[in-house]
């Protein structure tokens, strides 16, 4: 019989993409490493790289990115890419290293800039601000240069408490990045209203009864609530894995809800459609990815999903990571998401969403009772043993004191707080936006008017 002629490092790559796609990551991942092992082009392995990253599996991504510099040791691409890898891997250090070397090379990849300040606390001994300022006159002009060096000076400043001039930055740099964006938070808003309206009450009483058996965890609510740091609590625990921020269960439900012309017929359609075969589609999704039995999905915005993921897994456990409003608002203005989160450059936009999310979020604790476990970031800050047993035990799960090491996880972060997460637990974010009360008063009227307390307790 006739044998198929081998791939081509090309077709390879074609079929990976169309995989990975697919959620055939098992096979994504043999024909990736196939390719990375035959290839010698940086742009490729660059690619390949990325690939990897974007499986969850940054030491293979790391691998081709070392390997293209290898053969291109002054390509600034493969240097940013692997300064990436290493801040998800931990590799701190080398990471600010790296990106040293890309700005020096490249002293307008204006990315470069804004990342190496998230990688450390400024102190006055050792900061970039002089050379932000200075390169920031110089390229001001240029909306990219704005906002990626206005918010790395922003960090800067706040880290060295010059509260004033940080915010100053901040804002301007988060007006270009708004400018640069055709948004309207008003379609948010009716989303997750419709939401609510087709997963109503009536509709979510057809959901079956929680199971107690090994499921998922879905980890979620607000972006920079916490939820990255309750995830690797319960990723320190011996029973648990964390696949971090996938996109899996909206892809699972895409699969089988056709034929939508707008976001409320597909809304509409979801709430119609067959539950139970979008939740072993996910499943298998998440198999093909190594993780069954208690595996984490740290996606923030599957709370518009729950009631959904209610109907599709049983067996899944919900964490839904509160945060003070006006402290999780400050975080999420302050936070340079490049991809996603739209509504986090403007005050009033941050605010109504929150709004309309909270409103959310009622509706799914009223039409699922005792379904969701919640967990509030300032009660696991001041008493992180209480109330990581008490999440443990809500989970099912018996305690470990692993999950106090949680900043000794070795596992890869992707998220921006991969640095902070990699740190014993502290409290220098609580009450934090106490500091620029009076700038972010147009968030605070907005939370007030909608009687959501500014802070935990208030």
């Amino acid at each position: 019989m006739l044998m198929a002629p081998p791939l081509s490092p090309p077709d390879r790559l074609a079929e990976a993409e169309q995989t990975i796609a697919a959620g055939r990551y098992r096979r994504a991942g043999d024909l990736l490493r196939a390719a990375a092992d035959s290839e010698n082009r940086v742009a490729a392995l660059r690619k390949i790289g990325g690939y990897f990253a974007h499986l969850g599996q940054p030491a293979s991504a790391e691998s081709c990115f070392r390997r293209a510099l290898l053969i291109a040791p002054s390509d600034t691409g493969a240097l940013y890419d692997l300064a990436s890898a290493c801040i998800g891997l931990g590799k701190i250090d080398e990471a600010e290293a790296l990106f040293d070397r890309v700005i020096a090379a490249a002293p307008t990849d204006w990315d470069a800039w804004a990342n190496r300040s998230t990688l450390r606390r400024a102190t006055p001994e050792a900061n970039h601000i002089a050379e932000l300022k200075a390169t920031l006159a110089q390229h001001g002009q240029t909306s990219d240069a704005r906002i990626a060096l206005g918010y790395a000076l922003a960090k800067e400043q706040e880290d060295l408490g010059k509260y004033d001039a940080a915010l100053t930055a901040l804002s301007e740099a988060a007006r270009s990045r708004k400018a640069q964006l055709s948004y309207r938070v008003t379609d948010d808003v009716e989303t997750m209203k419709q939401l609510a309206d087709a997963f109503s009450v009536e509709n979510l009483a057809t959901a079956p009864q929680a199971r107690t058996e090994p499921g998922p965890v879905f980890i979620l609510g607000m972006p920079r609530s916490g939820s990255t740091l309750v995830d690797r609590i319960l990723s320190s625990h011996p029973e648990i894995e964390s696949a971090g921020e996938v996109q899996d269960f909206a892809l699972s439900m895409m699969e089988h809800v056709k034929g939508a012309k707008s976001k409320a017929e597909l809304i509409a359609l979801s709430a119609q459609a067959d539950a139970a075969a979008i939740g072993e589609t996910y499943l298998r999704r998440m198999a093909e990815r190594g993780h069954d039995g208690f595996a984490i999905d740290k996606t923030p915005l599957n709370f518009l999903y729950i009631g959904l993921i209610a109907k599709a897994l049983p067996n899944a456990r919900i964490v839904h990571v509160r945060r003070g409003a006006m402290d999780n608002g400050y975080a999420m203005y302050k936070t340079l998401f490049r991809m996603g989160y739209p509504f986090s450059y403007d005050l009033a936009d941050i605010g109504h969403y929150m709004v309309a999310a909270e409103r959310l979020m009622l509706h799914w604790h009223t039409a699922l009772p005792g379904r969701i476990i919640r967990i509030d970031y300032e009660r696991l800050i001041a008493d992180q043993e209480f109330e990581s047993r008490k999440l443990l035990a809500a989970i099912g799960l018996d305690w470990n004191p692993d999950c106090l090491k949680f900043h000794a996880n070795a596992s890869p972060v992707t998220t921006a707080s991969a640095v902070q997460v990699r740190e014993p637990i502290h409290d220098r974010s609580v009450g934090l936006w106490r500091r620029y009360e009076p700038q972010l008063q147009p968030l605070a009227r907005i939370l007030k008017q909608n009687d959501i307390a500014l802070a935990d307790g208030a």
